[in-house]
């Protein structure tokens, strides 16, 4: 069986799973940890990530961290195939796997029966063309025409995922969410457990963290991973992107970090309405001192 945590960002995924993979390890059935935060994906990119120290693991094996390169871009396909080899892997060790993260669309390719659209070169070069000629706003505005569901969920500035939307319908000539499953169709049994807390204390909770990074050295993080290169992924990144424009002069140290706070809730509430979707997942208060025990009892009801 697969475990599966979400979540919103500041909802203490990685304790609940590292409390949780103890208990289990201690009845003898050992886990490994497969992350599923997409920027926890790059090497370097560690304060703005709240990745987890590898002294903090609690000697529970965690898999795809560290694993790009900050130049690379990252693929919602290439993260489905490798995951899922390190999960089938994990069982084949007589071990559990346990998916943590809060990316939704890559937790999804990986708990759901995601079958990604192929991609067409010639295609794919004519709309980046046009990205360059006519900008994103107005490859927004094509796509709002085709598929305004997801002109509406990329918005007018992703060029990159816009690019690639187009590319889909194209290709399908259906909309660009067509391929995706319905969310019952698992790909492996799976158990699924929500983290959540009011909407008061997760914002204290995002904008103490927020100011944290910078007191932890997010800047000299930051000047450290641009001066050796970022692709356009990583250069994006929440908290990253308003670094690199204090360290230009750009904005100042509290723009920027007011900036990271706004934009960190606004993706938080993403978020949660993302996971909120996912029907057979049990909610659990952050904040409740049984829940890993509560947790644990689900997982025994459903073996």
């Amino acid at each position: 069986m697969l475990i599966v945590i979400v979540g919103a960002t500041g909802t203490g995924k990685s304790r609940f799973s590292l409390d949780l993979g103890e208990l289990i390890s201690s009845e003898g059935m050992p886990v490994e940890v497969v992350n599923a935060d997409a920027m926890q994906l790059y090497q370097g990119m560690d304060i703005g990530t709240a990745k987890l120290p590898f002294e903090e693991r609690r000697g529970i094996p965690h898999h795809l961290l560290d694993v790009l390169d900050p130049r690379d871009e990252a693929s919602v396909s290439k993260y489905q195939a490798d995951a899922r080899t390190v999960i089938t892997g994990i069982l084949e060790r007589g071990a559990v796997p346990m998916l943590v993260g809060g990316s939704g669309l890559y937790v999804s390719s990986v708990v759901y029966d995601f079958q990604f659209p192929g991609t067409d070169p010639v295609i794919r070069a004519r709309l980046e063309q046009e990205l360059l000629d006519r900008g994103p706003g107005l490859l927004h505005r094509d796509l709002a025409v085709v598929d305004a569901e997801a002109a509406a969920a990329i918005g007018p500035h992703n060029g990159r995922r816009l690019v690639r939307a187009l590319e889909v319908v194209e290709l399908t000539g259906g909309p660009f969410g067509s391929g995706l499953p319905a969310e019952s169709d698992y790909w492996m049994p799976t158990t699924s457990f929500g983290l959540a807390t009011s909407r008061e204390l997760l914002v204290h909770r995002l904008d103490a963290r927020v100011a944290g990074m910078w007191s932890d050295g997010l800047g000299d993080e930051a000047r450290s991973l641009e001066l050796a290169g970022l692709g356009v992924t990583a250069s994006r990144a929440i908290g990253y992107a308003q670094a690199i424009e204090q360290l230009h002069g750009a904005i100042t140290e509290a723009e920027a970090i007011e900036q990271t706070r706004v934009l960190t809730r606004k993706y938080a509430r993403r978020q949660v309405g993302w996971f909120r979707r996912y029907p057979q997942t049990t909610w659990l208060d952050s904040d409740d001192p049984h829940r890993v025990a509560t947790a644990r009892q689900l997982l025994w009801d459903h073996a």
